[in-house]
């Protein structure tokens, strides 16, 4: 298997005591693939992906990429954040070869695989400008062109859409399944938001809420064009908001008291475009 995730466990300290964030999570990711995690708030999705990146380190269990130990950050595993974290100092071609620079990659060298990668991401004609220039669709695609120019094995993006409108995250979103088909990247994925982690994911890993377990596994049907009809992107929204469910209440009791109760339906009749960005 090519990412193995065995068996991790993840606590922290809090108030004088040691607050379990995951607790047993096993997972096995083939090469090439695009995986997604959705869940209740504070249940360890960008805990388990800071720990797949090497940010943190593991109480117990053990991460493997092509049979080797994950002991730290390495360079097959990049990480896109929900805020870009670009250079405003930098210019966009600047911020995209600034890793490549560190690598004492050659300046021609680093410029030319900018440049392809921002023709990629469309952005070609901004290599020029500053990141204040940019709107946040455009950071964000900036960001993830720093990335790819690094040309990892695994892709990690922790909520990289969530501050953005909905019409930039749409387009956002075809953008990244065409550079998904196209460098056969691995994606690693986490999302509060159910639609978006269907629409881009070949597997959905659902989280409980603390500590944080596999509740299940969710396999999302392939198309031959890559267009999946609304009636069955609306089932599988349905059948993963009712996993969700009960760790949902779970998580709204404890912050509004045991009389709150949560109600599916309230889901159903609003914009179901943005089904679970809530949680």
């Amino acid at each position: 298997m090519y990412l193995s995730i065995k068996g991790i466990e993840k606590s922290f300290a809090n108030e004088k005591k040691q607050v379990k964030v995951l607790d047993n999570i096993s997972i096995d990711v083939d090469k090439g693939s695009f995986v997604s995690i959705v869940g209740p708030s504070g249940c360890g999705k960008s805990t388990l992906l800071y720990l797949i990146a090497g940010l943190e380190d593991a109480n117990k269990g053990e991460i493997r990429v092509s049979g080797k130990k994950v002991t730290g950050p390495g360079p097959e595993r990049v990480v896109v954040f929900q805020e870009s974290g670009l250079f405003p100092w930098l210019t966009v071609l600047e911020n995209v070869t600034y890793g490549l620079r560190l690598k004492k990659i050659p300046n021609k060298e680093a410029k030319e695989k900018a440049a392809s990668i921002l023709k990629m991401v469309h952005l070609s004609k901004y290599m020029d400008a500053y990141p204040h220039q940019l709107s946040g669709g455009m950071k964000q695609r900036v960001s993830i062109a720093r990335a790819l120019v690094m040309e990892p094995d695994i892709l990690l993006m922790d909520e990289p859409f969530s501050a953005l409108d909905e019409q930039t995250r749409m387009v956002l979103h075809k953008e990244l399944l065409d550079i998904w088909k196209k460098t056969k990247v691995t994606i690693f994925f986490v999302t509060h938001n159910i639609r978006e982690a269907v629409l881009l994911s070949e597997q959905v890993i659902v989280f409980a809420t603390r500590p944080g377990k596999i509740k299940t596994v969710v396999s999302i049907p392939s198309t031959k064009d890559g267009i999946m009809p609304d009636s069955v992107t609306l089932h599988m929204e349905q059948r993963i908001l009712s996993v969700l469910e009960e760790e949902i209440e779970k998580v709204l009791k404890e912050e509004m008291g045991d009389d709150y109760s949560f109600k599916t339906d309230r889901l159903h009749s609003a914009d179901r475009s943005d089904m679970g960005s809530h949680i």
